[in-house]
Order: C-alpha cells, then structure tokens, then sequence
C-alpha cells in the first residue's frame, strides 16, 4: 500500500450508495430523445453498491488531475446568474478559459459547451431540459473515441493539426450556492480504476451519437469529495487525456446522496463547463 493509499484511508468517510452498470451482453445505449416504438430509453441499468467515499479536504493540496484525475482549486467569479445564458458565456467563458490556460499551462482552452443542474425532488433527468437534474450514476462525459472526436466537431478545419499534440477534455465544475451539502459530487482516484472498469455507451441523439464510459463496479475503487464547497471553489475533472505514459486519463464520477447531509439543506445548484485543453508537441 503507497503512503498516499495509506493516507487516504485514514480519512473521514460517510458510506453511500453509488449507481454502477449492470452487467449487459451488449454494448449499452441511452437515447436523449422518446425513443423508437419497442425500444427502452436505456440499456444501461444500474446496480447500486454501498461504498465509503473519503472527506479528501485534508490532502486537497496534493490532489492532482495526472494521478488521481481531479483537482479542487479556487476560482472565485463575478457571474450574478448561471441561470442567465448570456452572462455564462459572455462574462463565465472567458475568465474561465484564462483560468485554466493558465492553472494548466496549456496552449489552448476551447469551451464547448454548460450545463447547469438544480436537483428538484421526484424531477427526471432529461437531455436538453434547463436546468438538468444532478447526474446520479456513475460515468465518464468522454471515451478514447469520442474525446478526439470532440475535437473534430467542434474545431473541424484545425482538428487534424490540434490531435497531433496533447489533448485534454476537462470540466470545470462548481456550486452556483453554497455551502454545498445536497447530492455533493464524488470522484474515484483514477489511479484505482482499471481499464476493464469502464464500458464504452452510446449517446443517441436526433441527429448525431455520442459516447461515455458507464462503469463497471470493482472494490478497489476508491472513492473521496470535497463536503462543504463554496461557490468560489470548483473542481477540475479529467474527463479524456491523450496522453498514454501511465497518468490517469478519465476519472469516474457521480453526485450521491450524503447521509450527513441536514434535512434542510438547500438543494444543489451548480454548473459544469466542459472544455477542450490543449498542449502543443515541443
């Protein structure tokens, strides 16, 4: 066991349900939209499990997106309203976009596209709603195949060039209130995760696919998150990386329930900005 497992391990911990895959026999699909006479919404079912998911505030500073796959930073805004689409982009995009260029030293941050999510009782989850329920399964927003493909849909005429150096998605993820107390983001080290864990699943949209990891439950997971988050804190999330040499390059994640969380605790508001970072070859 590393000294950083041993760490982690004496930390506080609540234990929570968390929505892991089913076994399939065949590759799962979700459709965003009514799907086709016969046909169910998902394939994709979930088998829940009881795990400890670790207070990680203690060793936030050491906390890495190349070995564990998320990082808590601070990054205060002065957006009034994430619900205003307008301020999101024109006042949110580009300071967040300068932030990260320069937390991660890239060359290059494209961003691609929000959500905003407000958890709403007995509410469902559905794809293109405003706001979007928080996501309570556990997942991956891109696989080996669509994380490159992100590139070429969204920057076409420069795609080929950008792919030829270090490609990362990442999302930028925080509460919109805080202190956050209700369905808290968790995150599973990455270094914990093998590849066998996570099932490539198809997105099908009216006019286009998509594809995420849904992941298979393994009991080495080990799983932390940061309770308490205020809204000028947030949380980078790896969510594809270019980079093969060992570092961690997806990191599953789900919101849970928290049994800490007080009975009045307002719901969660947050927003997540999923963005392209990119390195050039030196």
């Amino acid at each position: 066991m590393s000294l950083h497992q041993r760490n982690v391990e004496s930390l506080p911990f609540v234990v929570a349900e968390l929505n892991y895959l089913a076994p399939t026999p065949n590759k799962p699909r979700t459709y965003a939209f009514d799907p086709p006479p016969g046909e169910p919404k998902t394939t994709a079912l979930p088998e829940p499990h009881e795990v400890p998911v670790f207070n990680a505030r203690a060793i936030a500073s050491s906390v890495s997106l190349d070995r564990e796959g998320f990082a808590l930073v601070r990054h205060p805004t002065v957006v009034r309203d994430f619900y205003d689409d307008k301020e999101v982009r024109n006042v949110y995009y580009p300071a967040a976009e300068a932030f990260l260029q320069a937390t991660l030293r890239a060359d290059r941050v494209f961003i691609f596209d929000h959500t905003v999510r407000k958890r709403v009782d007995g509410a469902p989850d559905v794809r293109g709603a405003a706001p979007r329920q928080p996501a309570t399964r556990v997942h991956v927003d891109q696989t080996a195949t669509s994380g490159p493909n992100r590139v070429r849909e969204h920057l076409p005429a420069e795609a080929e060039e950008l792919l030829k150096g270090r490609v990362q998605v990442i999302n930028l993820w925080r509460p919109i209130k805080g202190p956050l107390r209700d369905a808290p983001l968790a995150m599973c080290d990455g270094a914990t995760v093998a590849p066998g864990d996570l099932v490539a699943s198809d997105l099908i949209y009216p006019n286009r696919s998509g594809e995420i990891y849904a992941v298979k439950y393994n009991p080495d997971h080990r799983w932390l998150y940061f309770p308490d988050m205020t809204v000028d804190e947030a949380l980078l999330l790896k969510c594809y990386d270019s980079e093969t040499d060992g570092r961690t390059r997806f990191v599953p994640h789900t919101a849970f329930t928290d049994p800490t969380t007080p009975p009045d605790a307002a719901p969660r508001e947050s927003i997540e900005l999923r963005t392209l970072v990119f390195h050039k070859l030196r």
